[in-house]
């Protein structure tokens, strides 16, 4: 015992009551700590890795080939947690510690846990970066409520990333036409006919039917929408209106633009302020 109570230069370890206070967790570390728990325990897979993972290490004999990429893939999606795990605390590390209630609250571990459980079914990097950056942000800011969080990380689940290019270019240019958004996109009209077009006016529905973006509309000084007047009576065209039309303007609604702040920024600014572009 009391070789174990020394260092490498035989002198013993100090167990003063100020070194066991040193080495205490901080108020953020034990938040963290719960953070990332919730997180871990979010995701069914890990259990089942860490098992095959020592089993492979103990008789790799045993291990097929299909076990092994299997393992070797999920070591990437660990590594992948890990360095989203960081990027989260080191942003957060940058607010002072009455963010540290709510980060251990109950009701924040329940959205955590929502959470990575999107970040694991994610398809792309895109999707898992905006989980990232909606869970920081409702960590760091109280600007929307947790049930608009949890309707946020439904979108994320529901919404493609064609979705969020259209969100984008509508952030970008408030009022912004369809034959606009689309060639924010690509580079040619394509045919009214066409499966493009087809996937077009699915992308619009979409975002409208969900609340996300509206055709621009004026209101009055007390946030009344305004009646849009009938137009086109007495036109004498034959044929439909385009998909891609240039006329009627697309706006973000005020939940769209709260969305975009929660999941395209970094550091979620109040709403109303300066528009910024998304990164990236």
């Amino acid at each position: 015992m009391n070789d174990i109570l020394r260092n490498e230069d035989a002198s013993p370890v100090e167990l003063s009551a100020e070194s066991i206070e040193a080495v205490k967790e901080t108020p953020r570390q034990r938040a963290f700590k719960k953070f990332s728990l919730a997180a871990i325990n979010a995701i069914p897979w890990i259990g089942g890795f860490i098992v095959a993972a020592i089993e492979s290490r103990d008789d790799p004999h045993k291990v097929d080939d299909l076990l092994k990429q299997w393992i070797e893939h999920h070591a990437r999606k660990l590594n992948d947690l890990r360095d989203t795990l960081r990027q989260i605390s080191d942003r957060l590390a940058n607010f002072g510690d009455e963010i540290n209630t709510r980060i251990e609250s109950p009701e924040f571990l329940g959205i955590v846990d929502k959470a990575f459980r999107a970040w694991d079914e994610a398809a792309t990097k895109q999707k898992q970066d905006s989980v990232r950056r909606l869970i920081t942000n409702a960590a760091a800011t109280s600007l929307c409520s947790d049930d608009l969080v949890r309707l946020f990380l439904e979108w994320i689940r529901k919404y493609e990333d064609t979705h969020f290019r259209v969100i984008e270019a509508i952030y970008r240019r408030p009022g912004i036409n369809r034959r606009d958004i689309w060639l924010s996109m690509h580079p040619t009209i394509p045919r009214d006919t066409s499966s493009e077009a087809d996937l077009f006016k699915l992308l619009i529905h979409d975002l409208s039917l969900g609340h996300v973006i509206r055709q621009q509309r004026h209101e009055t000084p007390a946030g009344q929408f305004l009646k849009t007047p009938n137009r086109g009576r007495g036109s004498s065209s034959r044929t439909m209106k385009s998909p891609f039309d240039a006329d009627e303007p697309y706006e973000l609604t005020e939940l769209g633009q709260q969305f975009v702040h929660y999941v395209m920024d970094e550091v979620a600014p109040q709403i109303g302020g300066e528009r910024r572009a998304p990164p990236g």
